[in-house]
């Protein structure tokens, strides 16, 4: 016990990878970082040369792989939708994006607030700015295809689904949008990350839930178990826009919402803490896991906080546990 205290008290200050992580080239990190939007006052930050992401330098800058779920749209043209919030950001952002992450998850409420043309100069900006994207297309096939890469020899697959209204922002066979949660289509999406695209390793992100619920509701734990049954070796949520429960099913772990990263638009505590999560991988699945507190001020800008306890699991327990760095 006191070299595992040690070992994350160390980790807690250098924000390096996790103290169980197998440092062989069969292990591979993946961050995934909660809702960001990036217009108003992070977009003004940016256009300031600033940077909303800079306090995580070192925590994204240690992952093989970073991803986040980016709530907005980013581009110039189309019309605000007939909804209380929309959001679109100016794509002088990607560049401060594509400093700390690889991909983008698509497929939430707000990624077609501005309608399918924005959606579809949204996917052309990320591609020339060298972002990838999953859970979005020019079509619905596209929207469905897993975001596929490979780091030390294991073949990874991402898949993004909104749960969350207007469906209108659905990918069609010949019009843009995102990848809308149909049971079977899920099912044969994570079948065929394996059988058609030979990935080890399939991860879907889901936008589902209900807002402020601390624990997962009854259609969530159903997806994310009919998801494991199909070859899912892990579920990661977000919407609720708070943290929520965390289990196991058949040893493959569920996170059901790691909450905000980048959210002004916020009217409680909890609304104003999220986690960045660190999956730890090997061609099996998930092998481990870890979390980091980001804080979030009222003008929605992310802290990093190294004193809050946060989630972390590793293969061979039978509960998560909260570290902090005096475990």
């Amino acid at each position: 016990m006191k070299i595992w205290a040690a070992c994350c008290a160390a980790l807690a200050l250098a924000i390096g990878p996790p103290c169980w992580a197998n440092d062989s080239p069969a292990s591979v990190s993946l961050v995934f970082a909660g809702d960001i939007v990036l217009d108003d006052t992070a977009g003004d930050l940016i256009a300031r040369g600033s940077d909303p992401f800079a306090s995580f330098t070192d925590f994204f800058g240690n992952a093989d792989f970073r991803a986040v779920n980016l709530e907005c749209v980013v581009a110039t043209t189309g019309s605000a939708g007939d909804k209380n919030y929309t959001f679109r950001a100016h794509p002088r952002v990607l560049p401060v994006l594509k400093r700390h992450f690889d991909a983008v998850a698509l497929a939430n409420n707000h990624s077609g607030d501005f309608g399918r043309e924005a959606f579809a100069e949204m996917l052309d900006l990320l591609r020339q700015a060298g972002l990838s994207q999953f859970g979005g297309g020019l079509n619905l096939s596209q929207a469905h295809t897993p975001l596929i890469f490979e780091r030390k020899g294991i073949r990874i697959a991402l898949l993004g689904y909104n749960e969350f209204m207007p469906r209108s922002f659905e990918a069609d066979y010949d019009a843009p949008g995102s990848a809308w949660s149909e049971d079977e289509q899920v099912i044969d999406d994570i079948r065929k990350a394996r059988s058609t695209y030979r990935a080890d390793v399939v991860i879907p992100i889901m936008h589902w839930g209900w807002e402020n619920e601390l624990t997962a509701n009854a259609r969530q734990r159903q997806l994310a178990r009919t998801m494991i049954d199909a070859g899912a070796d892990a579920v990661i949520g977000g919407h609720p826009h708070v943290t929520q429960d965390i289990e196991h099913y058949r040893g493959k772990p569920v996170v059901y919402s790691v909450g905000n990263f980048v959210m002004k638009e916020t009217d409680n505590d909890n609304q104003r803490r999220g986690w960045l999560l660190r999956l730890t991988i090997d061609k099996s699945g998930v092998t481990a896991f870890d979390t980091r507190v980001a804080r979030i001020d009222f003008d929605g800008l992310p802290r990093a906080d190294y004193i809050t306890p946060s989630p972390c699991w590793q293969r061979g327990q039978t509960e998560v546990r909260l570290c902090t760095p005096a475990d």
